[in-house]
């Protein structure tokens, strides 16, 4: 994969979480193609040292999630970096469920999808803020911006993933940190493969591959974009919720209803 030829990351230290497979490998070779050193975290430690082995960036398995692993990890990687200049936020689970789904699924994903977010901020901030520079990248979702009919937790923790990557943006850009909203819609992984009759309906149409979605990342760090859209007609979906919202929503309503008649669907 060829990044950018401005896109500055030669010699950065990178950490990504979630980066055994998926998009999280894809931004990990990405990174790495543009003269990036990178840390590979996962929770899969023989998947995140494959994948290390192959980009030749180093391997920090463990939890991204919780205090204690985000502590972890963040040492790991300034041993292995110097500092970290870059920190993507990309491990994430999209339990399948709504309103019922419990109230440990809906922690889990608050946790995972979310605070895994914060508390990676909160331990960067302070270098970050010192040293006038830092980039965070938040792997969102689409349903971030929108929604995810099948997956009530998903879409209310993205939706939160996107306000805090908002709320770094708004409130330390002019300090020199830089902060992205990754929202691809479907993409071929793992995670693709368990969405049942929603995925079929909304999202494997148009899915697209890993490598995709990190080089189309790459351009939004490029170009300074906030939002990165691997597929671009999320913008015209978000600007239609915005602005006819009952339309929108009516839509979305139609669209389950597809899905509750398709084969594996559920009235």
């Amino acid at each position: 994969m060829t990044a950018p030829a401005d896109s500055g990351l030669a010699g950065r230290g990178v950490v990504v979480t979630g980066a055994g497979r998926g998009i999280g490998e894809a931004l990990a070779a990405a990174f790495a193609a543009a003269g990036a050193r990178v840390v590979v975290n996962d929770l899969d430690a023989d998947a995140a040292k494959a994948v290390a082995d192959r980009i030749g960036g180093t391997a920090a398995p463990g939890d991204a999630a919780s205090a204690e692993g985000v502590a972890d990890l963040l040492g790991a990687a300034r041993a292995a970096l110097g500092a970290v200049d870059v920190y993507c936020a990309n491990a994430g689970i999209a339990p399948i469920g709504g309103a019922d789904a419990g109230p440990e699924v809906w922690a889990r994903a608050w946790d995972v999808n979310v605070m895994a977010h914060v508390r990676a901020a909160e331990q960067l901030l302070p270098d970050w803020l010192e040293r006038g520079e830092g980039r965070f990248l938040a792997t969102v979702s689409a349903a971030g911006l929108l929604t995810m009919l099948g997956s009530a937790p998903y879409a209310v923790s993205k939706h939160g993933a996107l306000a805090f990557a908002e709320w770094l943006s708004a409130t330390y850009r002019h300090r020199g940190i830089r902060v992205h909203a990754l929202c691809p819609q479907g993409v071929r992984t793992d995670m693709l493969k368990v969405t049942g009759a929603a995925g079929d309906v909304l999202l494997r149409p148009t899915a697209i591959e890993p490598g995709e979605v990190a080089a189309a990342t790459l351009r939004a760090i490029a170009e300074e974009r906030f939002l990165v859209l691997p597929h671009p007609e999320v913008a015209d979906y978000a600007a239609a919720r915005a602005t006819t919202p009952d339309r929108w929503l009516a839509g979305m309503n139609h669209l389950q209803q597809a899905i509750e008649n398709s084969p594996g669907g559920t009235a």
